[in-house]
């Protein structure tokens, strides 16, 4: 792997690991539950797009199993959680 594209992907985790932070805030800042939940599920996609470039990073392409994995139960997670807000009528603010 030449060294440029090295440098990139570095780059890619850090920039993952910012957004990751700011993302963190909003969880714990809310307001409203529904952005609460937006902000888990933002966190859960940025963790798959770390794990799918550290997968190309050390050349593990078992890990892709592991990101998409998670991508699943994560959209699975968060679309049974909408489900619910929306027939308890919470999702509102």
């Amino acid at each position: 792997m030449s060294g440029w594209f090295e440098g990139l992907l570095h780059g890619v985790l850090t920039a993952l690991g910012v957004s990751s932070l700011l993302t963190l805030c909003r969880l714990i800042l809310g307001p409203t539950l529904p952005d609460r939940v937006v902000a888990l599920d933002l966190i859960s996609l940025q963790l798959v797009g770390g794990i799918a470039v550290y997968a190309v990073l050390t050349r593990e392409p078992g890990l892709l199993n592991v990101a998409l994995v998670l991508a699943i139960i994560s959209s699975l997670g968060t679309i049974a959680i909408a489900r619910y807000l929306f027939h308890s009528g919470k999702g509102e603010p």
